[in-house]
């Protein structure tokens, strides 16, 4: 039981860390690009840094306003457009008519499949893909400086609800 409790501690440690040094970097950009460091976009980055995965402005603003009730939507959407601005965070659109957001700091390079249903998101990586996607840019004279990579789809758990669907809308009673 004590080295549960401890693997956790180390582990909420370690978010702590990392949430932090993405703080500190978010300060020195904001710093460096000579924009002003309100207080709410210092807690606005907080949250966000702590959120995992892929989240819609909405959802940001929710958590945010769990936390500071006193920010308002429109601050939370234009911290985090700032931020996709400077590199902090990265803007995805997955076909659902809204973007969703992801914190974009020391992340290793990844691609995505999205569920069209639900809108889980898989980040995955495949250096076969990467390589092939280098020989095509290659192949017609380009420099690749970027590239987001989203497949979509329906994933399992939405496939069986929809397959429970069909299955119940056959019954007669």
């Amino acid at each position: 039981m004590q080295k549960k409790t401890e693997k956790k501690a180390n582990s909420q440690m370690s978010k702590n860390a990392v949430v932090e040094k993405d703080l500190n970097h978010f300060l020195m950009l904001m710093d460096q690009k000579g924009l002003n460091t309100t207080k709410q976009r210092v807690n606005i980055a907080k949250v966000f840094f702590c959120m995992a995965d892929h989240h819609s402005l909405e959802e940001i603003y929710s958590e945010v306003h769990k936390k500071y009730p006193s920010i308002g939507q429109t601050t939370v959407y234009r911290t985090i457009k700032l931020m996709c601005e400077v590199g902090l965070a990265k803007e995805l659109h997955a076909g659902e008519g809204f973007a969703r957001y992801e914190v974009n700091i020391a992340k290793q390079h990844h691609d995505h499949l999205v569920c069209k249903e639900c809108g889980k998101t898989v980040e995955f990586t495949m250096p076969e893909v990467e390589k092939i996607q280098m020989e095509i840019a290659q192949q017609h004279d380009f420099t690749l400086l970027d590239h987001h990579h989203i497949l979509l789809g329906i994933c399992g758990a939405c496939q069986g609800k929809k397959c429970r669907v069909k299955l119940t809308e056959g019954k007669t009673e």
